[in-house]
């Protein structure tokens, strides 16, 4: 029998239902929104063209929230039996087994996994539908984590390490995380393993927070960072995650991890909050990556130009 409180959505060949549309998942007061079950579902149906391109091929982790940001939250990376036959699945081994996560390849998943309040999807950094599979990064993130919520030392990190990314011949596009920091992304050929990528984006990260040791850090305890940013590099390895573009946070006001454009990082106004499902929308529509090339870079040459720069 349908449940009364629910609305159909049509997406493409398929019909989604969300489930008590008016649920509310991020409660207003203090300054901030409220949004329902059914306005994620709004937001996430009006940024699939932008977002998608993001995530198809790629193993998601779901964070969920059934009961909103004041429940309970749950990190979901096997994909429950219940779920559509016709949502994509990637089966990816795991010490002592295999994992199959849910792959977002179409509008209508995306729907569904607004339905299951599922707030934010962190995905790989690679794709089981390419040649590597998912040994095989395309993408590398570095990280930009503040000591505190003050912006500034994230924009003039981003900068800094531009500068340096700029030395090495790896084109690279900011992004708002929806939270503190920023990520910086740089897409690859997806020629080398997450060893290898890792390991090429620590040897970065050190030499910049050599560079500027009183403002950068390589430091992974907190206790030792003091008030300098961390460069963050951890994500680039097998089975992390990092949060796709357009993703929403589980936040006050519904922030969203956006894309930018350089020049947007001179606005002193910028936070990592900046965007929320209100707005995020707009912000897609001025293709901030539009500058950065569409097929990732062979990572031989630049870690040959970091090794002549190092030595």
């Amino acid at each position: 029998m349908k449940d009364a409180d629910a609305r159909t959505v049509r997406a493409g060949r398929h019909t989604v239902e969300i489930q008590r549309p008016g649920k509310v998942l991020f409660p207003g007061g203090a300054g901030a929104e409220e949004y329902t079950k059914g306005d994620l579902a709004d937001y996430y149906r009006s940024i699939a063209p932008y977002m998608l391109p993001h995530l198809r091929g790629r193993p998601l982790m779901l964070e969920r929230y059934p009961d909103g940001l004041d429940g309970q939250r749950f990190m979901q990376k096997n994909i429950p039996k219940h779920y559509p036959d016709w949502i994509t699945r990637a089966e990816v081994p795991k010490e002592g087994g295999t994992v199959t996560h849910a792959v977002c390849d179409d509008t209508a998943t995306l729907l569904y996994l607004a339905d299951q309040a599922c707030l934010t999807l962190h995905r790989w950094l690679s794709r089981t539908d390419r040649a590597g599979g998912p040994d095989h990064p395309d993408q590398l993130v570095f990280d930009l984590d503040p000591p505190g919520d003050d912006f500034t030392p994230v924009r003039e990190a981003a900068g800094l390490l531009r500068e340096l990314l700029d030395e090495l011949q790896l084109p690279a596009a900011p992004m708002t995380t929806g939270s503190r920091g920023l990520h910086l992304v740089v897409r690859l050929d997806g020629r080398q393993g997450f060893d290898e990528v890792r390991e090429f984006a620590r040897d970065v990260a050190e030499l910049l927070a050599d560079r500027h040791p009183d403002r950068l850090t390589t430091a992974a305890r907190k206790e030792d960072r003091g008030d300098r940013l961390y460069l963050d590099v951890q994500r680039n390895a097998y089975a992390q995650t990092a949060v796709a573009p357009y993703t929403v946070r589980a936040r006050p006001r519904a922030p969203v991890a956006v894309p930018l454009a350089w020049e947007q990082l001179d606005d002193t106004g910028l936070d990592a909050r900046r965007w929320t499902i209100a707005d995020a929308v707009d912000q897609a529509g001025t293709d901030p990556w539009s500058e950065l090339p569409g097929r990732g870079r062979a990572l031989g040459p630049a870690r040959r130009r970091l090794a002549e720069i190092r030595s």
